[in-house]
């Protein structure tokens, strides 16, 4: 097939969700005269918010986080619905004039770094088949690390056999009518803790069936803190106050977790226990592990625990021996009538959007390689990957990303510079550690293909937010890791051997 040379950029950005509208407003906002592009896939901004669209689907940690640091969330709920979070997103990308950059139905399928004219060859697909080139100064990949095509099988045992709806939550069906039946959510995480309430409201009954089971924490839907402030105070300087509170209480949490995992969980069941009441059972809230260990779910006003004492809902522990044509079959001999499974068994992780990431023709092994400040990688030129905390907000980092990146680029203009390029010596080992030293299976899952991470910045993927703002902004862009450089200085530079 034909490819059609397209316009040349300075920067092209990958994903239209909250990493690519966090990238293209902090573009708008620090460097005004460089040209970009935003290449999405999907037919609609949004990223992970527009393609999860099963019952309930919400933010997993409060909008004053999970929000930009340049636009202030001012709805009261604080744990949002998708909708919400979509009425925010399209509202940044329409007030500050950012849809037009935005190509939509557009997949990116490989970019190649030619080091002679320090560009990136960027070749895409539209839904019709038609291939086009793209040549950019820089890239930036902000597509997330789900695989937006495919879910991960956790191979339960006669699926197939079951004679209802088998439904998984990233490939929610429209329409699906859940009215009146018998419902079992086959998981525990953040999803199906989600899920369960929100089914409640209208079916028979709901069952999460849960393997092991998972840290619980109850927290307001709404922050009483934030609408107070805003009576007083103008939006931008409320929104500054509860963000800076929350990132600290987080924090605090985290660490407390980690350091008094007992205690910590001891005060978690006991709000569980007052939600709950004659319903409450300690084995089945007590995860066998530390909290903070994974990703603690939030229960928004305890509307899980609600839908479990009125009695529309319940929690079994069990392992599934298999799925027959009217329900599943335990490990313990029970079986739970359904006739609707939902699989929300995780979901699988891709890196660089799955993009085919090249070097003057040679495929960078992202594993092969260690992270720089958290965005960039060691030998690789002109690129960078927006990619948020395990232990909070995601836009946290994607902020902090985007804001070094632009300083990046106007280091680079300024020195005249064609190339960026964080320098590792063939001879320089600066160890590994596993900071995801988390136990969720979906990480676990894919640690061969994560990049490399050492034990001191910068070529770390930090876990502390608090320290990386204070850190990220004092440190120099010409650090003497970072080399800004005229075409072809790095020529042969990226193929070193790490």
């Amino acid at each position: 097939m034909a490819i059609t040379t397209e316009t040349d950029l300075d920067v092209a950005i990958i994903g239209a969700g909250l990493s690519g509208i966090g990238m293209a407003a902090h573009m708008q906002m620090r460097c005004p005269d460089r040209s970009f592009a935003l290449f999405e896939r999907r037919a609609d901004i949004g990223g992970t918010w527009d393609l999860f669209r099963y019952p309930g689907v919400r933010s997993d940690s409060d909008m004053h986080t999970l929000g930009f640091g340049f636009e202030p969330w001012t709805d009261d709920k604080s744990i949002a619905d998708g909708d919400a979070i979509l009425r925010y997103l399209n509202h940044i990308v329409d007030d500050r004039g950012i849809r037009p950059h935005i190509r939509f139905g557009t997949r990116i399928l490989s970019a190649d770094w030619n080091p002679a004219s320090a560009r990136w060859v960027i070749v895409s697909e539209e839904a019709d088949g038609q291939r086009h080139r793209t040549t950019a100064r820089f890239l930036y990949i902000g597509a997330g690390y789900y695989d937006y095509d495919a879910l991960h099988d956790a191979q339960i045992p006669g699926i197939a056999d079951f004679s209802g709806t088998v439904v998984h939550p990233q490939f929610w069906p429209a329409g699906l009518d859940h009215a009146g039946k018998r419902v079992v959510v086959i998981g525990s995480g953040a999803t199906a803790v989600t899920l369960v309430p929100a089914l409640a409201e209208t079916s028979a009954h709901v069952t999460m069936l849960q393997r092991t089971p998972t840290w619980c924490g109850i927290m307001p839907a709404q922050d009483k803190t934030a609408i107070m402030l805003r009576r007083f105070l103008p939006a931008r300087l409320a929104y500054k106050l509860v963000r800076l509170k929350n990132t600290r209480m987080q924090d605090f949490v985290f660490r407390k977790a980690r350091s008094e995992p007992a205690k910590v969980g001891g005060f978690l069941k006991s709000k569980i226990k007052e939600a709950l009441g004659d319903k409450y059972d300690s084995a089945t809230w007590t995860a066998p592990y530390g909290p903070w260990d994974q990703r603690l779910c939030l229960v928004p006003d305890g509307d899980l625990f609600a839908a479990i004492r009125a009695g529309k809902a319940d929690v079994v522990t069990d392992h599934i021996d298999h799925v027959d044509a009217t329900g599943i079959r335990l490990a313990s001999g029970s079986h739970l009538g359904a006739d609707i499974i939902v699989t929300a068994t995780g979901l699988r992780i891709a890196t660089a959007g799955k993009i085919a990431i090249s070097l003057a023709g040679v495929p960078v092994n992202f594993a092969d390689h260690y992270w720089y400040k958290g965005c960039m990688f060691s030998n690789v030129p002109n690129l960078a990957m927006a990619f948020g905390y395990l232990n909070a907000s995601w836009t946290l980092r994607a902020d902090l990303t985007a804001d070094y990146i632009c300083r990046v680029l106007n280091a680079m203009k300024a020195r005249r510079s064609d190339v960026a390029v964080p320098v590792l010596p063939a001879d320089e080992n600066p160890g590994e550690d596993n900071v995801f030293d988390f136990s969720s299976g979906y990480l676990r899952r894919s640690l061969h293909m994560m990049p490399k991470s050492a034990p001191v910045l910068p070529w770390r993927l930090n876990q502390d937010y608090l320290h990386d703002k204070r850190w990220m902004k004092r440190n120099p862009v010409e650090d003497g890791i970072l080399r800004l450089e005229p075409a072809g200085a790095s020529a042969g530079m990226a193929q070193k051997a790490e």
